[in-house]
């Protein structure tokens, strides 16, 4: 999972930080007709350091019988195909991001 910890924090700004109720938002929305994959971004505190980690949430939308859009995470069989590609390209974004932040600096795979 990527995690970028900020290592220079005093107790006051983890404190200030944690009682902030920070809230998660999307960062990138990937969709496949009525299948979405969203990756968040994450704060909390973890071992006394400040950190960002990101999760991956999917939905599937459609409407129901009064014609309202609603959403479920419950999908039918005729979904997965897509599940399966908006969640692989979740995964890719949150792989390739942490590869690029990682040491080397730049991004060093290109696709």
């Amino acid at each position: 999972m990527y995690k970028t910890r900020i290592e220079k924090n005093s107790a006051s700004e983890k404190e200030n930080f944690a009682r902030s109720g920070v809230n998660n938002t999307p960062e990138k929305k990937f969709r496949a007709g009525a299948i979405c994959a969203t990756v968040w971004k994450n704060h909390g505190v973890k071992d006394g350091q400040i950190s960002e980690y990101q999760t991956v949430t999917f939905e599937r939308s459609y409407k129901d019988k009064e014609g309202n859009w609603q959403t479920t995470n419950s999908l039918r069989i005729n979904d997965l195909p897509r599940a399966a590609v908006v969640l692989q390209e979740a995964y890719k974004e949150i792989v390739l991001r942490e590869f690029t932040d990682s040491a080397y600096g730049e991004e060093s795979i290109k696709i």
